[in-house]
């Protein structure tokens, strides 16, 4: 058995005392692991950053096996390392893939959509509000996409303001009532509205990551949401003014 394609680099571990074992996401084949020989060698290991464009070429002797890749540089997608919130949010990108992919099984739109947002880290000034939407076509792919166009309760589209934290549906302030405070804010910037500022992505990052964790970790041991995604949160927070200071 035996395929040859480029992907994302996802993840690294030591295997022995020479070789690595990585995940790679491709177009065709999904997340997929392998082994690398000479992973920890000087030539190779400079190669296996999470993050990296590579060529991999995987080989086994039956499908369900492990299987041994070789791989070429592409793109080493360094430029995102010489920043703290660039390299942190590539590493949000590569361990919420790890995270949430199951194995073997394709997803070639989210991988597009993963190459796009990895080109957008960094350019410009609106590439925060891109890994929002990055987050939000993740649950989309995988099956939990998000309905934000009308109210939940009423079914009409004016004054949403709260996201039901059952549901993922879209709720009016009339149709809260007296649940209002157990709903999750409407961002604007979920739905393509407002001026895509730090405050709104973190509004919407806080409803992406509520459904995230509630889908996906209890298949997964129940295990927290990768700490790479809360260390780029981290940083976006640190730059935005508390609710009432002056400007």
């Amino acid at each position: 058995m035996d395929w040859r394609e480029e992907g994302v680099l996802l993840a690294v571990r030591k295997h022995g005392e020479t070789s690595a074992i990585i995940d790679v996401f491709t177009e065709g084949h999904g997340r997929h692991a392998g082994v690398v020989r000479g992973g920890t060698s000087r030539k190779i290991a400079p190669i296996l950053q999470p993050g990296a464009q590579i060529d991999v070429a995987w080989r086994a002797r039956l499908e369900d096996h492990l299987g041994a890749f070789t791989v070429e540089p592409v793109r080493s997608r360094a430029d995102l390392m010489g920043a703290r919130d660039t390299l942190a949010a590539m590493n949000a990108v590569t361990s919420l893939l790890s995270f949430v992919l199951p194995e073997r099984e394709a997803h070639a739109n989210l991988y597009r959509r993963t190459l796009a947002v990895l080109d957008m880290i960094g350019n410009g000034d609106f590439w925060r509000l891109g890994y929002l939407r990055w987050e939000l076509a993740l649950l989309d792919d995988l099956g939990f996409g998000l309905d934000l166009g009308r109210c939940a309760v009423t079914d009409r589209s004016d004054n949403l303001v709260f996201v039901s934290p059952k549901s993922g549906r879209a709720v009016s302030r009339a149709g809260a009532g007296e649940w209002a405070d157990r709903m999750l804010p409407l961002s604007p910037a979920l739905v393509g509205m407002g001026e895509g500022g730090d405050r709104d992505i973190l509004d919407g990052l806080q409803v992406t990551g509520h459904f995230l964790g509630q889908h996906f970790a209890p298949t997964l041991g129940d295990r927290p949401l990768p700490a790479a995604r809360q260390r780029f949160i981290d940083l976006i927070a640190r730059g935005v003014r508390p609710e009432g200071d002056a400007q």
